[in-house]
């Protein structure tokens, strides 16, 4: 497909535009560079942590109280419940992030990134009741009398109108990311999955899931939050159980795993891709990275379905929503990543399929003992009986996931070595015999869902060949409940932007992005929703910081009034 390949080099400069100037732009310390995207987004949750009074602390538990039912009145505005808005709102944030982002964490940054996903999601509470709250206050009831809220709508009506251009802004990017990284990217990961595990054809994959995503739907929010009150606590329960297994399998050393992560949080030995001597700042960012995107906060994105909770209290539901990140990073990844190092399969190299044209591939160079970082990709590589002619410091290294792969082989039993050259601008190698290769063999250090994958196939091991099952079916039913929960995301940007009219093809045209996503190799259109997602951060964050007196009043008149106790007072009457 010509096409493809011209339209991912034509993508490719605007992508790395993006990165190096919008995404990863800050100050270096210690060597390494310091996003200011992520700077902000944690001195956004150190704000409002203590503007709030440490909400996430003194209010969890009345959240926890809220979501269980007991004070739901069914008289109150909105289209679905407590429950049924933050399962919803998980089904987003509970999936590919919690198995693959958390190996992709550890994988970089080592065992004490896990401590820093701790640190993030505790700010990230305060952040996310911030916005959901503001999302309460300020939404809307549409010409059918369904509600619609969000950032759009709290940066317009919060702001006043002069604001409207930002908020219009955040609407098309988060539209746009929801086609491509909340839809398309998770039909691609569950397709690329099946095919891998099974032989699933993509297209069969592709139709098969398109068609459960349309089933749902197309029945609106009020479907929507019925599918995923039931869809979301069984995927979350299996998977638990199986990481709880493995976990209580080795519970004698668990104790160790906990010391290893506190002491390479600030002292880390693992760097990049689980080998060598890690560096502070990397294992800081990558688990602050990971943390982040696992939950979401101040994305802007889970405050969409939130808003439409049944209730006239916008505090209620912002409570409700601290339980998200609590329960996606602080519980779900920590039991990832507590069996991946309790395995210690993030330092363990597997035999892996080196595909060179593929966007796993990356090269490096050795830039001090047993530490490499990322070159610009070299013209060529010359291999001798599978090994880099060229190595010491500054020698471009074949790498798998930026961890440096020894040995290269043409065979997938690793007999024969390669002995040849790899061009990197070609996808391909070229033997000493001429033959012309699109794949190499050798161990490499897995990352992302194959490496919880691997642990968790080590982990069940004693009990059979099925541990790795739970990821895949995981990432499978993770992927598809992200893909319906983002729909709704897109629905109400698309509502607010071009009014009611709009529904009807934003959803046809979202499913065949769905369709598009599993079938087709366009890495590096997938990568766009990435930067489109880092860039819609921006302006919720600066409402957030703006309106920050606004949440602290309703916190304040909420907790004063206690209006949940006449509530819980008219159901024990039954009234």
């Amino acid at each position: 497909m010509d096409w493809l390949e011209a339209l991912n080099r034509l993508l490719q400069p605007l992508i790395d535009f993006a990165n190096e100037w919008i995404i990863n732009i800050g100050p270096r310390i210690g060597g390494e560079q310091v996003a200011v995207m992520v700077i902000l987004l944690l001195g956004t949750g150190v704000y409002l942590t203590i503007r709030t009074g440490f909400v996430q602390v003194t209010r969890l538990g009345h959240g926890f109280g809220v979501t269980s039912g007991r004070y739901d009145d069914p008289d109150d505005p909105g289209d679905v419940s407590h429950f049924q808005a933050l399962t919803t709102a998980l089904s987003a944030t509970v999936g590919i992030g919690n198995i693959a982002g958390v190996a992709m964490a550890i994988h970089f940054g080592g065992p004490g990134a896990l401590f820093w996903m701790w640190v993030t999601a505790f700010l990230g509470m305060a952040t996310k009741y911030s916005e959901v709250t503001l999302a309460q206050r300020y939404r809307i009831e549409d010409e059918r009398g369904t509600v619609a809220g969000g950032p759009m709508y709290y940066i317009e009506k919060g702001l006043g109108p002069k604001w409207k251009p930002m908020a219009v802004f955040f609407a098309l990017m988060l539209a746009f990311t929801a086609f491509l990284t909340g839809n398309a990217v998770q039909a691609n990961t569950v397709a690329d999955q099946l095919g891998t595990a099974f032989g699933v054809p993509l297209w069969v994959t592709g139709a098969i899931t398109a068609g459960v995503v349309a089933a749902v739907i197309l029945g609106g929010i009020k479907r929507i939050g019925r599918v995923t009150a039931v869809l979301i606590p069984i995927m979350a329960a299996i998977y638990l159980a199986g990481a709880l297994l493995i976990i209580l399998m080795n519970i004698g050393e668990v104790p160790g795993a906990f010391r290893t992560i506190f002491t390479e949080a600030f002292n880390p030995q693992a760097g990049i891709a689980g080998v060598g001597a890690g560096v502070f700042i990397v294992t800081l960012m990558w688990g602050v990275r990971r943390g982040l995107f696992s939950n979401e906060a101040g994305q802007g994105s889970a405050p969409i379905a939130h808003a439409a909770a049944k209730t006239e209290e916008p505090v209620s539901e912002g409570v409700v929503a601290l339980l998200e990140p609590f329960i996606d990073t602080i519980v779900i990844c920590s039991f990832t990543g507590l069996v991946i190092i309790l395995m210690g399969t993030y330092s363990e190299r597997f035999p892996t399929e080196i595909t060179l044209a593929g966007g796993d591939i990356t090269y490096t160079a050795q830039i001090e003992e047993n530490r490499y970082e990322g070159v610009g990709t070299p013209e060529a590589i010359v291999i001798f009986d599978g090994a880099h002619v060229e190595n010491g410091v500054g020698a471009p290294l074949v790498s798998w996931h930026e961890a440096p792969v020894n040995r290269l082989y043409v065979d997938e039993d690793q007999i024969q070595s390669f002995t040849g050259t790899v061009f990197p601008a070609l996808g391909t190698a070229v033997s000493a015999s001429g033959e012309t290769l699109s794949s190499l063999y050798g161990d490499a250090v897995e990352n992302a869902a194959p490496l919880t994958a691997a642990a968790f196939r080590k982990g069940l091991a004693p009990l059979g060949d099925w541990g790795h099952l739970i990821v895949v079916f995981g990432v499978l039913l993770f992927g598809i409940s992200t893909a319906i929960s983002w729909s709704y995301y897109g629905d109400r940007c698309a509502h607010y932007l071009f009014g009611q009219r709009a529904l009807l093809p934003y959803k046809v045209f979202y499913l065949a992005a769905h369709f598009l996503g599993a079938v087709l190799p366009l890495a590096v259109v997938w990568a766009l929703g990435d930067v489109l997602l880092a860039i819609v951060i921006w302006p919720n964050l600066i409402a957030l910081i703006l309106l920050a007196p606004t949440v602290v009043e309703e916190t304040r008149s909420y907790f004063e009034r206690k209006p949940w106790v006449a509530v819980a007072a008219k159901r024990a009457g039954g009234g």
